[in-house]
C-alpha cells in the first residue's frame, strides 16, 4: 500500500510525504531527470542533493537496459551505484522512446523485470504514448494495451508503482485511464501530455487535467510527465500534481538559454547582474557565457536546475500560506497561453470546490480574473441561496461595521417592515451582515485604493438612509443592539441554515472587537458558544457544538470516529485518516465538524485537512485537528506523540 501523507494543504494542491525503500519524498517535488550515463550528466546527482536539497530524481531504465556498459553497471551495483545517487530514483519504462522511434527492443515484462532487478524505487510500466490529436478508436485501443500491461505490471511488481494515465484529449478516456490507474498504481502519472507543453498548449492541457483529477484516488500521489519549466509549476500544483520531472534544466542549457518563472531568456542577452545567486556570486551570468561550451553548459544547467527548485519551493510555501491561485495567476504573465490555460482551470470550478478550504487568512487580487477563483464561485451561490427567501436589500456607500456607524442603519421601518442592507464590493453586492466573510472581509485588490471604504460622519449616513428609505426611516433610534443580534442569527442563518438560527438565536448575545467594531464571539449567558474568526466564520466550541448536536440532522456536520479510535479523539488527540468511518459529503476542508462514535454520541470537535472524500482513503495522516474535546482521561501506559496513530506506538485492542 503506497505510503502517502498529506500534511498540509491549499485546496487540490498538497504539501505531502511519499515513502520509499531510499527514504521519504516530500512533496510537491522536482525529480530532475537524471541521464544514465555519467559522461552525459553535466550535473552530478549527488550534487542536486547536497547543494539544492532535491531529494529524488528519475531516469531512463530503457536507455540503461539497451546500453551494454550501463545495464552491466546497474546489474551489480543497481541504478542507484549507476549514477551516484544516494536518495530515490524513479525510473521510466521507454513509453517516450517507443513513440519517438517507432518501437523499442524490450517488451513491457521485461522492461519491469529489469526496474525491479536494478533497485528503482519507483518503477514504470511500458504504457502506449498517445498524442492529443488520436482519434478516439485509436486513443482507446492504445489505452486497453496500456491497462492490460498495469494489471500485469500491479501483480509482478511487489514495490512502487508508476502507472501512466493516458487517453490523449478525449476526456471520457482519461476519466477511465484515471479511474483503473487509481485501483492500480502507486503513483498516478499523468502522459501523453508533452507535445501540449512544447507547444504551450496550456487550454488543452487544462482540459486534459480536468477530465482525469476527480478519478484519481487521493491516496496516490500525482506526476505530471515532462512539466520541467518552471513556469508551470504553480500552475501544475492546482490541479494537485504532487511531482513533476524536469530534464529542461539541461536542454535549454544546452541551447544557451536561462530558465526563469517568467520564461526563457538568452544567456548572451543578460548583460547585467539580475541574479545574486550563490553560482552567480562566485561568478556572473555575463562571464559564464563566455566560458567554452562545456562548462558554459554545465553551469547553465545548474543555474536553471537552481531557479526550478526555488519555484518548487515558493509553491510548497504558497501552499502553506493558502495563496497557490494567487501564485499561479502571478505567473501567467510568462505568456499569454498559460493565461488562457488558467482561464480555462476557472472554467471547471466543480474540479475545485470539494477541496477548497472553507476561507484562508486572505484574498489579494492579481488582476480582475482572480474574482473567478472557485472561492468567489463558492461564496456566490452560497450567497444566492441565503438571500432568496429574504426581502430586497437597499444599498449603502461602502462602509465599516464599526458600532457607530450600525447605531445609524434601521433594521425595521416605522411600520415595523424588517429591512434588509446591502453594500457594493469588487465581489458584487453584499449583505451588510456578512460583509466579514471571507472571501469578502480579507479581500485586497486595486477598488481598494481607487475607491476605498470612506469614512462619513454619522450625519451624512443618516442623510444616505433617509434618502434611501424616505419619511420610513427611524433615524433616532440606537440600532446597535438589534444589529448585533441580527447578525448573530445572520451568521448563523449562512453556516447552519434558517431553521437552526431561529433554534440557536434565542437568548445568545454578542461582543464585537472595541478596535474593528467587528463580531468575534457569541455566547450564551456566561457560556461561550462560538467563536467568530477574521473570515467572519462563526466556528463553535464544545458548549456550542453540544446544542448543534442536538439540532442538526443524524448526519450533519458530523465525522464517524471508528471505536478503535474514540478513547484517543476523546481525550484531544487528532483523528486520523483510516479512523474516520463516515463523513458528511458537504464538508470541505477547514470546517469545523463535530467528531462522534459509532453511537452517535458527541466526543469532540475539530477542523478538517482532508476532504470527506479522501477520508478514510489515505493509508496515513490526520484527517481532522482537534479542537475541543470531552475530556475523559486515557490509559497510564499510552506514550504516543500527539500526532502518533493509533497502532504506530503501543498497540491498540483491535487495531484496524
Amino acid at each position: 500500500m503506497t505510503e502517502f501523507e498529506v500534511l498540509e494543504r491549499d485546496g487540490l494542491a498538497r504539501i505531502g510525504r511519499l515513502g520509499t525503500p531510499h527514504g521519504p519524498i516530500e512533496t510537491p517535488a522536482l525529480l530532475p531527470v537524471v541521464h544514465p550515463d555519467p559522461t552525459r550528466q553535466p550535473v552530478a546527482p549527488e550534487e542536486f542533493r547536497r547543494r539544492l536539497g532535491l531529494g529524488a530524481v528519475i531516469t531512463s531504465s530503457y536507455i540503461t537496459w539497451r546500453t551494454p556498459p550501463l545495464r552491466a553497471v546497474a546489474e551489480s551495483q543497481g541504478i542507484h551505484g549507476l549514477i551516484g545517487f544516494s536518495g530515490p530514483v524513479m525510473t521510466d519504462s521507454g513509453a517516450f522512446q517507443q513513440h519517438a522511434y517507432g518501437s523499442v527492443e524490450v517488451g513491457p515484462e521485461e522492461i519491469l523485470e529489469f526496474q525491479e532487478a536494478i533497485g528503482s524505487d519507483i518503477a514504470t510500466i511500458l504504457d502506449v504514448f498517445t498524442e492529443p490529436e488520436t482519434p478516439h478508436d485509436l486513443a482507446e485501443a492504445a489505452l486497453h494495451t496500456t491497462l492490460e500491461r498495469a494489471v500485469a505490471g500491479r501483480a509482478a511488481r511487489k514495490g512502487l508503482l508508476a502507472v501512466p494515465v493516458q487517453g490523449g484529449q478525449h476526456a471520457d478516456l482519461r476519466a477511465a485511464s484515471a479511474r483503473e490507474a487509481s485501483r492500480l498504481g502507486d503513483v498516478l502519472a499523468v502522459g501523453g501530455v508533452v507535445p501540449l507543453l512544447e507547444q504551450y498548449r496550456f487550454v488543452e492541457l487544462a482540459r486534459q487535467l480536468a477530465a482525469a483529477r476527480p478519478e484519481l484516488t487521493p491516496a496516490a500521489p500525482v506526476h505530471l510527465f515532462g512539466a520541467g519549466h518552471p513556469m508551470t509549476f504553480a500552475f501544475a500544483a492546482l490541479f494537485g500534481v504532487d511531482l513533476i520531472d524536469s530534464s529542461a534544466y539541461q536542454k535549454f542549457a544546452r541551447r544557451g538559454r536561462l530558465l526563469l518563472p517568467e520564461g526563457t531568456v538568452a544567456l548572451e542577452e543578460v548583460t547585467e547582474a539580475t541574479c545574486h545567486c550563490f553560482l552567480c556570486a562566485d561568478m556572473p551570468l555575463r562571464l559564464v557565457a563566455r566560458l567554452p561550451p562545456d562548462e558554459r553548459e554545465r553551469r547553465l544547467a545548474f543555474h536553471n536546475l537552481l531557479t526550478s527548485a526555488e519555484e518548487m519551493a515558493l509553491v510548497r510555501q504558497a501552499i502553506r500560506d493558502g495563496t497557490l491561485w494567487e501564485l499561479a495567476e502571478r505567473r501567467t504573465v510568462a505568456h499569454p497561453s498559460l493565461r488562457a490555460g488558467l482561464e480555462e482551470a476557472r472554467r471547471h470550478p466543480e474540479i475545485f470546490l470539494p477541496t477548497e478550504p472553507e476561507s484562508r487568512r486572505a484574498f489579494r487580487e492579481v488582476d480582475p480574473s482572480s474574482r473567478g477563483r472557485p472561492a468567489v464561485v463558492r461564496f456566490q451561490h452560497r450567497l444566492e441561496a441565503y438571500s432568496a427567501p429574504h426581502p430586497p436589500a437597499r444599498r449603502l456607500g461602502r462602509i465599516g461595521l464599526r458600532p457607530e456607524y450600525l447605531r445609524h442603519i434601521p433594521l425595521e421601518d416605522r411600520a415595523g417592515r424588517e429591512l434588509r442592507w446591502e453594500m457594493v464590493t469588487p465581489l458584487g453586492p453584499v449583505p451588510i451582515e456578512l460583509i466579514d466573510q471571507y472571501p469578502v472581509g480579507p479581500y485586497l485588490g486595486v477598488d481598494e485604493f481607487l475607491d476605498p471604504p470612506r469614512h462619513r460622519p454619522p450625519r451624512a449616513l443618516q442623510e444616505e438612509v433617509a434618502a434611501a428609505l424616505g419619511d420610513a426611516a427611524d433615524l433616532d433610534r440606537d440600532w446597535t443592539e438589534p444589529w448585533t443580534r441580527f447578525q448573530i442569527h445572520a451568521l448563523l442563518e449562512w453556516q447552519y441554515g434558517a431553521a437552526i438560527a431561529i433554534a440557536l438565536a434565542p437568548g445568545l448575545r454578542g461582543e464585537r472587537s472595541r478596535r474593528t467594531g467587528r463580531l468575534r464571539s457569541i455566547s450564551l449567558g456566561p457560556t461561550p458558544m462560538f467563536v467568530v474568526g477574521t473570515d467572519g466564520v462563526p466556528h463553535p466550541t464544545f458548549r456550542g457544538a453540544e446544542r448543534l448536536h442536538e439540532l442538526l440532522s443524524p448526519e450533519e456536520r458530523r465525522i464517524v470516529v471508528h471505536a478503535d479510535a474514540v478513547p484517543f479523539v476523546r481525550a484531544g488527540r487528532t483523528l486520523f485518516s483510516r479512523f474516520v468511518v463516515r463523513a458528511d459529503p458537504r464538508l470541505v476542508p477547514g470546517t469545523t465538524a463535530l467528531l462522534v462514535d459509532p453511537s452517535g454520541v458527541l466526543i469532540a470537535i475539530g477542523r478538517l485537512l482532508l476532504a470527506p472524500h479522501e477520508m478514510g482513503r489515505l493509508a496515513r495522516g490526520v484527517a481532522v485537528r482537534v479542537t475541543a474535546h470531552r475530556s475523559r482521561p486515557i490509559p497510564d501506559d499510552d506514550d504516543r506523540g500527539e500526532d502518533e496513530e493509533p497502532g504506530e506506538g503501543r498497540p491498540v485492542p483491535g487495531d484496524l
